[in-house]
């Protein structure tokens, strides 16, 4: 098996922390990046448990922060950036706070550009990177049968365009950029009524993730490999 280098953002719970300790226990580099680290207790039981995982402070929403930390690792190969952290307010008609919108894009959207454009020479090192956009079925238009959602559907509809974009800016440095979709997953932001856990779904997205490539490059994939509509 070949190591390789993994920067997952939002590594503290559910998702992120999952593929943290997925990736670790394969044997692989996995550079950690959440708010506070004193308080991420469960990234800090995977921290003793191996010795290839480091850990970061980063605020997705600060864009100087993620500019900083793309300085302070700038002698890294990126093999895979997976791009995790993500917030979900609640919303609906005659419910929406115009401030949480905002964070809302700042995090679920902006933030897969400028980490893209941040870690771009990291990820030019690779001869095939991979950048990963952690979105949602619910970020699909096609799928919107419930209506509601207003604020997290519309931010990872946003995303799913940077995706888009991202693919094909990055197509001439062997980039490989894809938008993928947990499932409906057991956690914190996800819910106890999930139809799977973390372990199960990282299973699958890192299988998916694997097997990514140019072609594929700009897709919307499910987990389990099914391309979602847009």
């Amino acid at each position: 098996m070949t190591t390789q280098t993994i920067l997952i953002t939002g590594a503290n719970r559910g998702i992120g922390l999952e593929y943290v300790k997925q990736y670790a226990e394969s044997g692989h580099q996995v550079y950690a990046t959440v708010r506070e680290p004193a308080q991420s207790t469960a990234l800090q039981q995977q921290t003793a448990k191996h010795t290839n995982i480091q850990v970061f402070a980063l605020d997705v929403s600060d864009v100087s922060a993620i500019r900083a930390l793309a300085n302070q690792l700038s002698a890294l190969t990126i093999d895979i950036l997976i791009s995790n952290a993500g917030t979900y307010p609640d919303s609906a008609f005659g419910n929406t706070d115009p401030q949480a919108w905002l964070h809302a894009f700042q995090v679920n959207t902006l933030t897969t550009y400028y980490l893209a454009e941040a870690f771009l020479p990291q990820l030019r090192r690779a001869s095939q990177a991979k950048l990963i956009a952690m979105t949602s079925k619910m970020g699909s238009i096609e799928d919107n049968g419930s209506g509601g959602g207003y604020i997290y559907r519309s931010s990872k509809t946003a995303l799913n365009m940077v995706v888009k974009s991202l693919a094909l800016d990055l197509r001439e440095f062997n980039i490989a950029v894809a938008a993928l979709h947990p499932g409906w997953v057991r956690t914190d932001m996800g819910g106890p009524n999930g139809l799977i856990d973390t372990a199960t779904s990282v299973h699958g997205l890192r299988q998916v993730i694997e097997g990514l490539n140019s072609a594929q490059s700009g897709e919307f994939i499910a987990y389990d490999g099914k391309r979602i509509p847009w």
